[in-house]
Order: C-alpha cells, then sequence, then structure tokens
C-alpha cells in the first residue's frame, strides 16, 4: 500500500463508525461528506499535493483536516479567518480530537504581537500621567500581568479585548526593542514563538501567516517556523488579507502612537530633553491639519488626483516634513536608550513610507516588481476613518506573490472553506491565489443539511430599484411581516453602514422584540444577547455576514437587504476593473460577479447551523431574478424553495410552532 492510500484508510478509519472519535465523542455521527475530504486532505498531505476544498456547513470539515493532520507525522501549520476561531481550535477541537487518536502531538498557538502583553510598554504606561480609571485598568492588567504564563490579552479578567488600553500596552514590531529589552528573557512573544518552533502542529491566523510571508520577502527575518504541510481554514478570506499585506499603509493612529511612544520615551531616557516632545506635538498638530484638509474630499479615493488640491497635498507634506523633524531630533539622541532608538527607527520607517505614499504621480511606489511573476501595478488612495485617516499602496494582483511564496521548496497545501466556489467552478479562487488548475484538486462538497424540508427562500414582490434613495424604506416594510411571522428571532444584513442607520431608525418603536444594532456594543455582546434574548432583532453590516455562529431556534430568518456587489468607490476596485478593461475583458464577470455571489453565500450561511435549524432567508434584491446574472447567485445558494409568496413564510412558521408545541406534549 502508497503512503498515500495509507493515509487515507488511516483518516477513514479513524473517523468511521467504528473508529477512534466514535469511541471517544458522545454522539459522534459518521458523516460522508466528512470521510470524502477527510480521505482527501490525507492524501494531499502524503503525496504533497495541492487541494481546494468546499465544504458545506455540516460537513464537519474541522475533524476532516485535524484528524489527517494529527495522523500525517509532518510538521503542519494550520491557519484560519480569525483569532477567534484560533482560540476554538486550540481550547477545544484539537484538544479533542488528539485525545481520541491518543495522538502524542505537541501543539501551540501563536498569534500576531498585538495580542500578548509587553511587560517594556506596560512599564512606560504605568509611569505615565493618567486619568484615575486609566490608572486603574492599568493596574488591574500589572496584577494579571505577575501571574500569567502566556501574556495573550484575551485571558485577562476584567479588561475587554477592545479596551484602549491595550493599544499602550500589547507589543508591536515598530515599538519592540528585541535583545535589547530589559524583559527579553521573560518576553510573551518571544516565549510563544520559541513554543511554536518546538510544536508539531502550530495555529496561527491569516494575518499572522501573511505578515511571515512578507517578512520573509523583505528579507527582515521569519514570524513562524518552517513546515512540511499548510492547511488554511477559512481560505476564502486569503486574497482579501494578502492584498492588505503586500501592500504599504501608514495610519494617523500610527503616527499618534509614535508621538506618544516618543514622549514616554524622552521621560524616561532624557528628561532633560523637553525639545522632543516639542517635535512629537507638531507631528500630532501636522496629522490634525490633513485630517481637516480632507474632510473636503471624498471619504476615501485614489490619492493622485487628491493631491491636485492646495490643501490635501500641503498637510500631505506637513506631516512628512513633521516626521523628518522628528527623526533627526531622535537620531541625536538615540544612543541614550533602547526605547529611544527604536523610535528612531520607527519614525525612519514611517516616513519612508508616507513619501512613497504621498509622492506626486509617478514616484517611488506607484509600481513594484513582484518576485515570480512580473510587474503587479499599486494603486495609492486614502480613506478618512472616524477621526482619523490612512494611506495605502495596494497591489492590484497577489497572484505572484502567492505563486513565490508556494514556490519556495515543495510542501503540502489545503485550502478550505464554505464558500470558494461560484456555482460549480473554483476559477475565481484559483486565480487570485496564482493557483494552477492543472496542479490542483478540486473537491466541492454539498452541506448535509435538508434544505429542501427546513428552509425556504422568499424574494419580496415587488421591490424598488437598488438605486431608489427610498429602497431601505421598502426593505423594512417587506421585512416587518416577516419578523411577526417568525416572531423576531432574525438577522438583517445590510451591504452598507448607511442602510444599517436607515433601517435601525425605521424599526425603532415598531417592532415588540430586542432590537440590536451593530456598534452599539462590540460584536460578541450583541451575539451573547441575541442568543440570550431568544426573540431578538439584529441589524448588522459585513462583519455578521460571516464567522457568525448561532444554532437553535434564537435565529430563524436571515433578511438580506441587496445583492453585496463592492462599493463602486473603491479605488482598488476601480483600478483592477481599468486594468481588464484595457485588456479588453470584463470586470464585471471576472471581478464583481463571482465576489458578490461568494458574499451572498457567506451571508445565507449564517441561516442553518445545525440539521436541527429551520428557517427562512430572505433576499429582497429585485435583481435576483430580474437580471441574468441572478441565475450565478441562485446556483450557489442551498438547495431551498423558492417563493414570493408571503402566505408561504407565515405557513413555514406556523408548521414550525406546531411541531414545537407537538415536541413539548407528553
Amino acid at each position: 500500500m502508497s503512503g498515500a492510500a495509507a493515509a487515507r484508510e488511516a483518516a477513514r478509519a479513524a473517523l468511521g463508525a467504528d473508529g477512534a472519535l466514535a469511541r471517544a465523542l458522545p454522539g459522534f455521527r459518521v458523516r460522508a461528506a466528512q470521510l470524502a475530504m477527510a480521505e482527501a486532505v490525507a492524501e494531499a498531505l502524503a503525496s504533497e499535493g495541492t487541494l481546494v476544498v468546499e465544504a458545506g456547513t455540516g460537513t464537519g470539515k474541522t475533524f476532516a483536516y485535524l484528524v489527517p493532520a494529527l495522523l500525517s507525522g509532518r510538521k503542519v501549520v494550520l491557519s484560519t479567518g480569525t483569532r477567534n476561531l484560533q482560540d476554538q481550535l486550540h481550547r477545544d477541537d484539537l484538544p479533542r480530537v488528539r485525545e481520541a487518536l491518543g495522538a502524542g502531538v505537541r501543539v501551540a498557538l501563536l498569534k500576531g504581537r498585538a495580542n500578548y502583553l509587553c511587560l517594556h510598554r506596560l512599564e512606560r504606561a504605568r509611569g505615565e500621567a493618567a486619568t484615575v480609571k486609566r490608572v486603574g485598568v492599568l493596574e488591574r492588567v500589572a496584577r494579571w500581568a505577575a501571574g500569567t504564563r502566556t501574556g495573550d490579552i484575551a485571558a485577562c479578567p476584567g479588561v475587554a479585548e477592545d479596551d484602549p488600553v491595550w493599544s499602550r500596552v500589547t507589543s508591536t514590531a515598530e515599538s519592540c526593542l528585541g535583545a535589547e529589552c530589559a524583559h527579553f528573557d521573560a518576553c510573551f512573544v518571544m516565549r510563544a514563538r520559541r513554543a511554536a518552533q518546538e510544536a508539531d502542529l502550530v495555529v496561527v491566523n491569516h494575518h499572522l501567516l501573511l505578515a511571515d510571508v512578507a517578512l520573509r520577502r523583505a528579507g527582515h527575518g521569519e514570524l513562524l517556523p518552517e513546515a512540511d504541510a499548510y492547511v488554511l481554514d477559512e481560505a476564502h478570506q486569503l486574497p482579501s488579507v494578502a492584498t492588505r499585506f503586500f501592500g504599504t499603509v501608514v495610519t494617523a493612529r500610527q503616527l499618534q502612537e509614535l508621538a506618544r511612544d516618543v514622549r514616554q520615551e524622552q521621560l524616561a531616557e532624557a528628561p532633560e530633553m523637553p525639545a522632543l516632545r516639542a517635535e512629537a506635538d507638531a507631528l500630532e498638530q501636522a496629522l490634525r491639519r490633513l485630517r481637516l484638509a480632507l474632510e473636503a474630499l471624498p471619504e476615501r479615493g485614489p490619492w493622485p488626483p487628491a493631491r491636485q488640491g492646495a490643501a490635501a497635498r500641503e498637510a500631505a507634506a506637513g506631516v512628512g516634513t513633521a516626521l523628518g523633524a522628528l527623526g533627526a531630533a531622535l537620531e541625536a539622541v538615540a544612543e541614550r536608550g533602547p526605547g529611544l532608538a527604536a523610535c528612531a527607527r520607527r519614525t525612519l520607517a514611517h516616513g519612508a513610507a508616507w513619501g512613497s505614499l504621498t509622492a506626486e504621480e509617478g514616484g517611488e511606489g506607484e509600481a513594484a516588481e513582484e518576485e515570480g511573476g512580473g510587474e503587479a501595478a499599486a494603486v495609492r488612495w486614502y480613506e478618512r476613518v472616524g477621526a482619523g485617516f490612512s494611506f495605502h499602496a495596494t497591489p492590484l494582483d497577489v497572484a505572484p506573490v502567492m505563486r513565490a511564496w508556494r514556490a519556495e521548496r515543495r510542501r503540502a497545501w489545503v485550502f478550505t472553506s464554505a464558500t470558494l466556489a461560484v456555482g460549480e467552478r473554483f476559477d475565481h479562487f484559483l486565480e487570485r491565489m496564482g493557483l494552477a488548475e492543472e496542479e490542483t484538486r478540486t473537491l466541492r462538497l454539498e452541506s448535509p443539511f435538508d434544505y429542501a424540508a427546513n428552509a425556504l427562500l422568499y424574494l419580496p414582490p415587488g421591490m424598488p430599484d437598488p438605486n431608489r434613495p427610498d429602497y431601505t424604506d421598502a426593505v423594512v416594510r417587506a421585512a416587518l411581516p416577516v419578523l411577526e411571522a417568525s416572531r423576531g428571532r432574525a438577522f438583517l444584513l445590510f451591504t452598507s453602514h448607511r442602510a444599517l442607520r436607515l433601517a435601525a431608525r425605521a424599526l425603532e418603536g415598531r417592532v415588540p422584540w430586542p432590537l440590536l444594532v451593530q456598534g452599539d456594543a462590540p460584536r460578541a455582546q450583541l451575539l451573547e444577547r441575541f442568543r440570550a434574548a431568544g426573540d431578538a432583532v439584529l441589524l448588522g453590516t459585513a462583519s455578521f455576514w460571516e464567522g457568525v455562529d448561532v444554532r437553535g431556534p434564537a435565529l430563524a430568518c436571515v433578511i438580506i437587504d441587496r445583492l453585496p456587489f463592492a462599493a463602486p468607490d473603491d479605488p482598488v476596485l476601480q483600478a483592477r476593473a481599468a486594468r481588464l478593461a484595457e485588456a479588453g475583458e470584463s470586470a464585471f464577470l471576472r471581478i464583481l460577479l463571482p465576489e458578490a455571489v461568494l458574499a451572498l453565500k457567506q451571508g445565507a450561511g449564517r441561516l442553518i447551523r445545525d440539521e436541527a435549524d429551520r428557517g427562512v432567508l430572505v433576499v429582497c434584491d429585485p435583481r435576483l431574478e430580474g437580471r441574468g446574472y441572478g441565475r450565478a447567485f441562485l446556483e450557489s445558494l442551498p438547495p431551498m424553495p423558492r417563493t414570493r409568496d408571503l402566505g408561504a413564510v407565515q405557513r413555514f412558521f406556523a408548521a414550525e410552532r406546531a411541531a414545537a408545541g407537538a415536541g413539548d406534549e407528553p
């Protein structure tokens, strides 16, 4: 028996009716799709092949890749889409499967720097004047720091992960002092990396994975250990994450934190030189002037035409001048201590990046040569974000980088998600990731859930064109009778924050159920309240379209306002579309349509999360049936009955209540 055949057999045996998981895990059930995926993953790992597998909700894909990974005998890096999924894998799924298999595999969890407490920055922050409230939070963090083994901020009791204190006391690549730090031996980041080097299976997330790739390409070392195999869950997120990581970005927040750190380090290492503080203050003043100048421009857009306006151009130049002056002042005192030396390096790096981002048309940074793939143009753009802003240079194509990364040496690659295919085809994902069709095995596994019996797709009749100004009002009118039939228990998913705010105002006081609105509280809190209420209505945008798992009767309806096409003012999308048009190709068919189809699949996937779940999916956009391209969306949705009759929705929920009542009878 070949190595690949033996690996397939071992995975099938472990997940079979008499296998290790069935014996060890109460309630474990054999699933045909899970077995098929596990065999395919095992073969890819054993043969160092490349596998792309779409596994519908309920397939059990987590166990389908964990079992062969733990049995493979290889060093495996397992990457997930979010830190929450990382924690779930490391805390729950991995220990259960490893124990069931009796596998003596060493496992480590590794996150990005910003997830770990920095003892040096904590020390500096405690020494800086602050409000009484902030001092109290810092002391709570300090007490936790004295006893934590990992320094992972997610484990700090009494301090939320989104508390502003963490930006002051967590590690960043810019602020790290390296071996010169007095706390180097106790550094939580270094401890986590050493554990990852020694482990057989390392759980990371896509942001850290791509940061490692970017660091290696720049010749600045590495973040992750070398591996024999990569298993990439939630792989549909990889192209967009890669696009961000292989570009350049400078934000107002980064520069504000630099100014703050300069003041802290000056107090600690050069207290007799207050002139440094004046330069840091000057940088912050320049940032405020630029933010004010950006108010006269669209919220986001390409920078080269925007800089033609004198106010924005001069304000951006002022930030560059302030960075140069601060850099010169820091260079003169860098030898006074490692903190000031680190600030000097940061200022130099930010100054160089800022110059490339805000240069005249055709200046440095306008295009870049990608390894192994020719020229990849980059678009320079800006965005106002709340009280801040960001400037970017974003590559239009990351496929050459991804190809070069995989070509470094022969490894096994497994890409999986519930949403990778458009219809039956994987072309869009393969192209974005630089995967050759002839060298990649693709596998599409349908969800085992009975959508035909347990779900209904409702397309409200008489909806106006989505571009009409009263469209969101029409969505609310269509949603109200559905909510009445479902008695709350619904997600309303919107493609824009503006539409969400309009709908929230329109629904206020018109529904008797708890109304939860994105932005009123952190996402985790909103979901906790939604589950606890049992009849709530939650309004959300992009962050609620994926990675949200509400099982049981608390969620029985998902209402989507419109087809999730990308915003037309996206500067990167505009540049990609222009490049395709120059080549005589359709940006709509190559980019807009497939990405919208995948996004709709993600949103629709919130509805049925368990085989006992029942629910109605409502898509308000009339283009789903009124335009020819609507077929691409319909063919990618789960196979559920479709109706334009509100009465069918009401009968669906009436039958659900009747079944629930019958189940309560003795």
